[in-house]
């Protein structure tokens, strides 16, 4: 049974689909929730009050996860409130839009991988003066970081994959006392995919993947729990796949 009780955790892209997912999962395994959001502000408050009615503690922050004063106020708050920290799950991040590389402009290039990678960069740096002894990290890298995304989805890909090797790189550098890790979703039924996938690419994907179907966010979600819970204590630097079988690494 996963427990985290007394234990305090950060979710940052906590207001929507699989961050929120995330968000609730430990809440209502035990643990305290700082939950970060952009723009999903509902989504967010609806998922701590949630946790905080099921016996935890939670608050929400709005905050741009590529701004280094956001995620150090996210971070200042959490230990205000609740202490050291003892997981960080970092699911913020997004293609921003599906552009080729012959038409990429230096801009969005850059803010692709601002909010995909730099940001996991920021606040780790931020968190790991507070992380307790046994604390994890866990990242959301993509399958696209494996086969390289879809259509006008190379930068997308390019910044997973750098996460993926990041992960690996922290993993080395912050244990025995913390273990960082990562989960590589497929297709999941998130609004990531409702706003830049195509229904028939949609469907087609989830005909060709041997489950038939999308994943759900609180699929995902229970393996960030595992990873960040000491049911996983002998595992770090993993990226781990959750694709319905869609694809074997």
């Amino acid at each position: 049974m996963i427990d985290f009780k007394g234990k305090t955790a950060i979710v940052t892209g906590g207001g929507r689909d699989i961050g929120r997912a995330c968000a609730i999962a430990l809440g209502i395994h035990g643990a305290n929730v700082a939950i970060n959001y952009h723009s999903s502000a509902e989504g967010a408050e609806s998922a701590a009050a949630e946790i905080n009615a099921a016996g935890s503690k939670a608050f929400a922050l709005q905050g741009d996860v590529t701004s280094q004063n956001d995620i150090q106020a996210l971070t200042n708050r959490t230990v205000e409130e609740f202490g050291q920290i003892d997981i960080l799950v970092h699911v913020s991040g997004g293609i921003v839009g599906r552009t080729p590389i012959a038409d990429m402009s230096d801009e969005h290039w850059q803010k692709v991988i601002d909010l995909n990678l730099t940001s996991f960069v920021n606040i780790s740096r931020a968190v790991i003066p507070h992380l307790s002894e046994n604390s994890s990290i866990v990242g959301l890298a993509s399958q696209a970081g494996r086969d390289g995304g879809g259509g006008g989805a190379a930068a997308y890909a390019a910044s997973k994959g750098a996460l993926m090797t990041l992960v690996r790189g922290l993993a080395k550098e912050l244990g025995p006392k913390t273990r960082v890790n990562a989960v590589c979703p497929g297709m999941i039924d998130t609004d990531f995919h409702n706003i830049h996938t195509k229904d028939e690419v949609r469907s087609h994907v989830a005909n060709i993947t041997p489950l038939k179907r999308e994943g759900r966010p609180e699929e995902v979600a229970d393996l960030v729990a595992f990873l960040a819970s000491n049911r996983s204590s002998f595992m770090t630097g993993t990226n781990i796949d959750i694709n319905g079988g869609l694809y074997f690494s």
